[in-house]
């Protein structure tokens, strides 16, 4: 048989294929010569076949028959065949196939050659592939070659040993002895490999963490020698001796020294070194400081330390690396809670990093300086925030709007300021802004009586303008596609609600015209009318805005006294409409009209101050965690929830066998809702309609006299349990009782995830029987952070007057990895003392 070519004129040959059916000839070609060599055992040229092999299964080509010739070129006493056929073994072979089991003997025997480099080959095939029976046998072997004078074998043997350790985690113990050696080795190759064989295995075992703890002042002078040695040609990156190992180490004692204060203690001196004395000007170097800062913040670290490590982030927001920006960004974000004071000192450059091109940096910026608002502030950040909502993308728009929402409200220096902030919101951000705006907003107005009169002329300045850019877009709209046109009709939708709904309710205020305004509005009955229809007549509108602006129209009948009956006229037509809620309400207004008269003054009064210490549980279910509300804060105005958020909720509980049936348009988002709860037995109030905002009654009303420090005398013989762990994201629940009502059980819920990626719009909404009473309390974010670096805690409470076990069903949605996930799942493993 004549000699097979070489590997390298089978590249040149394949190179030359000009179409992909041609390259397939070449292989299948070539392929059929190597399954001949192999059926004649051709020994002189097997190496030089499973080299081309490999090759092709680098191209993507089958190669699985060239396994047993793997195994017989490890079996061969020449260097040149054990080296492609361990090769061919690494990449041909896995612990999933028994093949590999008949590679045991061969590579026992290799550990036990007299040629390091036979050996270090042995070495990395069992630390790529070896499967858990493998490691078994040959740990003995690979823990004697540890203690190997070699340091080429040593730092084959510490890395093949990790992977044993990961395989088989009780084999650990074998190597702790042989391990505590490798750190006194002065080759750099081995104390790298043995600072990742004492990070996985401190990982995994808290024992050994705390047995490694005592090697922190060996770590700490192993650091300081590469940083005070000189240039070493072998080890210098860019200026920097040996990053890689100080990156390693610094991972390393940041692990060691996490809750523990005398290990934290002995690196602290060590660490502001490293800080201070690495060369900035080179990625080489902000790669070892964001490594220090990590290690600053996760130990407990001194308050100077950690200012510094705040400080070398801010330098990095100056640094024209985008990816280096992004890092420091996130960085900062996780540290604002524990040190606040010290990020506020970057805040303007934080600032400036809402102008940066890049949407993931943008983004980042944005939710750090959501973070920093605070009473002191708020004018100035949401001066700024403001102004990023103006010009930012429209994914940004409504969490931004959100983000405003939330921050005004809870650091707003006035009531002027507030109603001013969230109306501006509302005028930039459009359609933009989430669906429990418009009742928030109502709420607000509703509460501040001082300001009523200024609100409803600021608001009908807007409405008027708004009215006037309609018209003007709604002449481009004709042209353009439907898609287009659809963006054009959402716009500012919100806005036009809240209008609509103040001049109904403050339509007299409106013409008296006496308010602090610099210019007071003067207006007539007849243009406030005018514009109510042109809201009700613009094809523009949206279902909700034409009922809030008949609502209105609807209201003035007893604030106007000279319209009257052109107001009559006006609903009268929309008796007949083919939109059915706009239908209804008109068929119900003029039956007032018509039939209960004298009842229509009172009916249509104006709305009491409403309490915002009261709230009601059902309604927070219904809401995402990060757009709910805290309990003394809820919406009691008429809500106009989104009826696909809602109805997406139905199938959480199931069990609707007695619910009533409810119309699935967009009239009923209220009893798609009670559909939600009918399988728990819940009783929830009917929400009022989406334009005619009434008091409701709330659950918690009985919790609204407990003081607020109540639960902090709480029992502690409560233990926790965990209510959901899957994939990663685990959520623990531990109990509190409050002396002041012995009913009253406080859950705070604990969510983790330990996957290497973060989890985003986590979103939990939970429910319970009839018989209790369910408040959820406002998260701390809505984003998990990978690999148990933080959590999110949410605070729920439980009325429970009847002492009856307590079982609750939660739905968790989150996206994980760029993809939308939903698990529903129930509690019904509380323990006696929760609920007893």
């Amino acid at each position: 048989m004549p000699a097979p070519i070489r590997l390298r004129e089978l590249i040149r040959t394949i190179r030359t294929a000009r179409t992909q059916a041609e390259e397939r000839a070449i292989i299948q070609k070539e392929c059929a010569l190597i399954r001949s060599a192999f059926r004649e055992e051709d020994s002189t040229f097997r190496c030089r076949n499973v080299a081309k092999l490999l090759y092709m299964h680098m191209l993507g080509y089958p190669a699985h028959f060239g396994q047993l010739e793997c195994l017989k070129l490890i079996a061969s006493q020449r260097f040149t065949d054990k080296r492609i056929g361990y090769l061919g073994a690494m990449l041909l072979l896995d612990e999933r196939q028994d093949v590999h089991l008949l590679m045991t003997n061969c590579i026992k025997n290799d550990l036990n050659h007299n040629t390091q480099y036979v050996q270090g080959l042995a070495l990395c095939t069992l630390g790529s592939m070896g499967s858990a029976e493998m490691c078994r046998d040959l740990a003995g072997e690979v823990e004697r070659l540890l203690k190997s004078s070699n340091s080429y074998i040593r730092k084959k043997a510490a890395l093949c040993a990790v992977h044993i350790i990961r395989k088989v985690p009780e084999l650990m113990e074998m190597f702790l002895p042989a391990t505590r050696n490798l750190l006194g080795e002065k080759n750099h190759g081995v104390l790298h490999t043995a600072a990742v064989l004492i990070t996985d295995m401190c990982e995994r075992s808290p024992d050994t963490l705390s047995h490694f703890r005592k090697l922190v002042p060996q770590l700490v002078r192993i650091l300081k020698n590469l940083i005070m040695s000189g240039y070493s040609p072998e080890h210098d990156v860019s200026g920097i001796s040996d990053p890689f190992l100080q990156v390693r180490i610094l991972r390393l004692l940041r692990i060691l020294g996490k809750n523990d204060d005398e290990a934290s203690e002995a690196m602290n001196d060590i660490l502001a070194q490293v800080a201070t004395n690495t060369e900035t000007s080179k990625n080489v170097g902000n790669a070892i400081l964001y490594e220090t800062v990590l290690t600053i913040m996760d130990i407990k670290s001194e308050s100077g330390l950690r200012v510094l490590a705040v400080n070398i982030l801010g330098r990095f927001l100056l640094n024209n690396d985008k990816n280096i920006r992004y890092v420091a960004l996130t960085s900062l974000l996780k540290t604002v809670q524990t040190d606040h004071n010290a990020v506020q000192r970057h805040r303007s450059t934080i600032v400036d990093c809402l102008k940066d091109a890049d949407v993931s940096i943008k983004r980042r910026a944005m939710e750090l300086s959501f973070a920093l608002v605070n009473a002191s502030n708020v004018r100035g950040m949401m001066k700024e925030l403001l102004h990023f909502l103006d010009s930012c993308e429209v994914e940004f728009k409504s969490d931004c709007a959100s983000g405003i929402f939330l921050a005004a409200e809870k650091y707003a220096p006035t009531k002027r300021w507030h109603i001013d902030t969230m109306m501006r919101v509302l005028t930039t951000a459009g359609s933009y802004v989430r669906d429990e705006t418009v009742p928030n907003l109502i709420l607000l107005i509703t509460n501040t009586s001082q300001l009523h009169c200024y609100t409803v002329q600021r608001l009908f300045k807007a409405i008027q303008e708004d009215i006037s850019q309609r018209q003007a877009e709604q002449d481009v709209s004709e042209a353009e596609e439907p898609a287009q046109r659809r963006e054009h009709d959402s716009i500012k939708q919100p806005l036009v609600q809240v209008s609509a709904w103040c001049v109904g309710e403050y339509g007299d205020l409106l013409l008296s015209g006496s308010c602090d305004e610099d210019e007071p509005l003067q207006v007539t009955e007849e243009e406030v009318l005018d514009v109510l229809e042109s809201m009700l007549q613009s094809n523009m509108s949206s279902s909700i805005t034409r009922g809030y602006a008949l609502t209105a129209l609807m209201k003035l009948s007893t604030r106007f006294g000279s319209t009257v009956d052109r107001i009559k006229r006006v609903v009268s037509i929309y008796g007949s409409s083919i939109d059915v809620e706009l239908q209804q309400r008109a068929v119900e207004y003029n039956a007032l009209f018509k039939k209960f008269d004298h009842m229509r003054p009172a009916l249509l009064e104006r709305m009491p101050i409403m309490e915002k210490s009261s709230s009601n549980g059902l309604t927070e279910v219904a809401e995402t965690n990060g757009e709910a509300e805290p309990i003394e804060r809820a919406p009691v105005a008429a809500p106009t929830p989104s009826t696909n958020e809602v109805s997406d909720l139905l199938d959480l509980l199931g069990g609707n066998e007695d619910a009533p049936s409810q119309p699935r348009g967009p009239s009923a988002p209220a009893g798609d809702l009670l559909t939600l709860l009918d399988g728990l037995d819940i009783q929830a109030p009917v929400l009022g309609t989406a334009s005619t905002p009434q008091p409701q009654t709330f659950l918690l009303d009985s919790l609204a006299s407990i003081p607020s420090d109540a639960f902090n005398n709480a029992h502690p013989a409560i233990p926790p349990i965990v209510a959901y762990e899957k994939g990663g994201l685990r959520i623990d629940f531990s109990f509190e009782r409050s002396n002041t009502n012995p009913n009253v059980t406080v859950i705070t819920l604990h969510a983790s995830n330990s996957t290497d990626a973060d989890v985003s719009d986590f979103v939990f909404q939970a429910a319970v029987p009839k018989t209790f009473q369910l408040q959820l309390l406002s998260p701390s974010s809505n984003m998990v952070p990978a690999k148990n670096s933080g959590g999110i805690s949410q605070v729920i409470k439980v009325l429970n007057p009847q002492k009856q076990q307590l079982r609750m069903r939660l739905r968790l949605t989150y996206t994980h990895r760029g993809t939308s996930m939903q698990e529903i799942g129930e509690v019904n493993n509380f323990p006696p003392q929760s609920w007893q």
